[in-house]
């Protein structure tokens, strides 16, 4: 399994996903120049010729932001653009295309033609257990070939969740817990709204943390919140194993509390304006949230597989 894992590949992926929030630059041509979806949730503008395609993930994205506005009772402003390889690079300055991100508080940026950097974490088969290799075959193909635009279209959502947050001013507590929300966001709309997408987005983080995480210098939450950016800069495979449990967590925390999770975490955070210590903070969890969320920090070092 590690052979797969490619240093280079995984070294692009998890350093974009460390850094992306933090990208506000939009750049060149107007909005003027793309095609305005008709939606009524948000405003969505798509590369000229991929409308089709473009209003499936328009919608989507429409579709979890009704639904979140109901289930959380706030809604962000947010403006998609769903872009070819050839219109990239003239309305965002991040550099590798193929990552959901924003380029301001409420622009975000997907991709709308399969490309090089999905096709970088498709595993070699042959170095697989078959049952492995037939789980991916079955999840992340389309139109015959393998791609991981199933799952790159669904992160999409955890991003629409930092929307949410940021907008509505709710108070984090931990880097982590930014991350881990929007995996609980994303997750509780995938189960709830489209059930049938849940391999899509779960088959590729559990196959990276089954394969543990002696190779790793950083596990614990806290190094995430002395070593952020440096972990997201310098150790990019590391910060992408974080994301890969918190992926996997958030997966276990809705299996045992469904989707009033979401709701009780907001409440929480959003009520507890002052900054908790740790064992504060799993006591809030716990009386406020569910148990199985206090009990992912809690365990974190104990369940991490080496």
């Amino acid at each position: 399994m590690k052979n797969w894992f490619n240093k280079n590949n995984m070294r692009k992926f998890y350093c974009i996903t460390g850094l992306l929030f933090f990208t506000h630059v939009l750049v060149g041509q107007a909005l003027e120049k793309l095609t305005k979806l008709s939606l009524t949730e948000l405003d969505a503008y798509c590369s000229n010729s991929f409308e089709r395609p473009s209003t499936v993930i328009a919608q989507r994205l429409a579709n979890a932001l009704r639904y979140n506005e109901q289930l959380l009772g706030f809604k962000p402003s947010v403006t998609l653009l769903v872009l070819s390889a050839a219109d990239w690079g003239n309305y965002t300055s991040f550099p590798v295309y193929g990552m959901p991100h924003y380029t301001d508080t409420k622009t975000l940026v997907v991709a709308i033609e399969d490309n090089p950097f999905w096709q970088s974490f498709i595993p070699p088969l042959d170095q697989l257990p078959n049952e492995l290799a037939d789980q991916i075959r079955k999840t992340y193909s389309k139109d015959g070939k393998l791609t991981m635009q199933p799952f790159f279209d669904l992160l999409a959502i955890h991003e629409l969740g930092h929307a949410f947050h940021t907008q509505c001013g709710l108070n984090m507590q931990r880097m982590w817990m930014g991350e881990l929300f929007c995996n609980i966001f994303l997750h509780t709309y995938v189960a709830e709204k489209e059930p049938e997408a849940l391999p899509a987005l779960t088959v590729f983080p559990n196959m990276v943390v089954a394969a543990g995480a002696k190779e790793y210098t950083y596990t614990r939450l806290q190094d995430i919140e002395e070593r952020y950016n440096e972990i997201g800069q310098q150790h990019a495979k590391n910060y992408g194993w974080f994301q890969c449990r918190w992926h996997a967590g958030a997966g276990k925390i809705y299996d045992a509390g469904g989707k009033a999770v979401t709701v009780k975490l907001w409440s929480a955070l959003k009520e507890q304006k002052e900054k908790l210590d740790d064992d504060s903070l799993v006591t809030l969890l716990e009386q406020k949230t569910h148990k199985s969320l206090a009990d992912l920090i809690r365990n974190w070092d104990s369940e991490t597989k080496f």
